[in-house]
């Protein structure tokens, strides 16, 4: 089973800009793809950016040009990188991975980190 820990998040102004992690640790065949999905009060967890295990990456409308996501496989590590930071990024944001095991296809997310952006 694949364990993910997130950090990086706190308060920052609009504007500004944060740096998310998420280490990976645990038993698994290979990682299939990693996202961060945010999630803010009342509203349903939404997909922010993946990246597939060939490169690949998709993110979502309200952060393209301003978020930017990546993976070091040499230290099993998931980043986003957050530019230009406005009030409704303000969420708890969680790391996912997908991943295969001699068991089977499964998927993992991390405990969240709370990302606050306000004056």
């Amino acid at each position: 089973q694949v364990q993910l820990v997130e950090s990086g998040g706190g308060l920052v102004q609009p504007g500004g800009s944060l740096g998310l992690s998420c280490a990976t640790s645990g038993m698994y065949f290979t990682i299939n793809a990693m996202a961060w999905y945010r999630q803010a009060p009342g509203n349903q967890r939404e997909l922010v950016a993946r990246i597939f295990s060939g490169g690949f990456t998709n993110y979502a409308d309200s952060v393209k040009g301003r978020f930017t996501i990546s993976r070091d496989n040499a230290k099993d590590t998931l980043y986003l990188q957050m530019n230009s930071l406005k009030p409704e990024d303000t969420a708890v944001y969680y790391c996912n991975a997908d991943y295969r095991t001699t068991g089977g296809l499964f998927s993992s997310w991390g405990q969240g980190t709370q990302v606050t952006v306000s004056s």
